[in-house]
């Protein structure tokens, strides 16, 4: 069974995705910012991260970046996911390190798309 962490501001969002991850067996937990879902990956072990890009305090560019700098961390897959991306902003959002990209409003089928088998 995959674990997912699921970090978004939003609780509607970060309800949908949840919901849409338990229906294909995932285990998931979710983090409301930037630094909870840091300190969740300090002390749990994750498959998969999708992250929200728009966040107050600290934006999941900066959580990505973290994650990246932390050694044993570096390899985690971590998915962004926004409602905003145009072309310009895919590459800027890309170039923070992250695996994948997933636009709101996501779909189940989006979801199997980018998750590790």
């Amino acid at each position: 069974m995959k674990n997912v962490l699921v970090v978004d501001d939003n609780a509607v969002n970060r309800k949908l995705a949840a919901a849409l991850l338990k229906r294909r067996g995932m285990r998931v937990d979710e983090a409301e910012s930037g630094g909870s879902a840091l300190e969740k990956l300090q002390s749990h072990r994750y498959d998969v991260v999708l992250l929200d890009i728009s966040m107050p305090v600290m934006d999941g560019k900066e959580v990505c970046r973290l994650i990246r700098g932390t050694p044993e961390l570096a390899a985690l897959r971590v998915i962004a996911y926004t409602a905003h991306a145009m072309e310009s902003e895919r590459q800027s959002i890309m170039s923070a390190g992250f695996d994948d990209l997933l636009l709101k409003p996501i779909s189940g089928q989006d979801l199997l798309r980018v998750l590790p088998d």
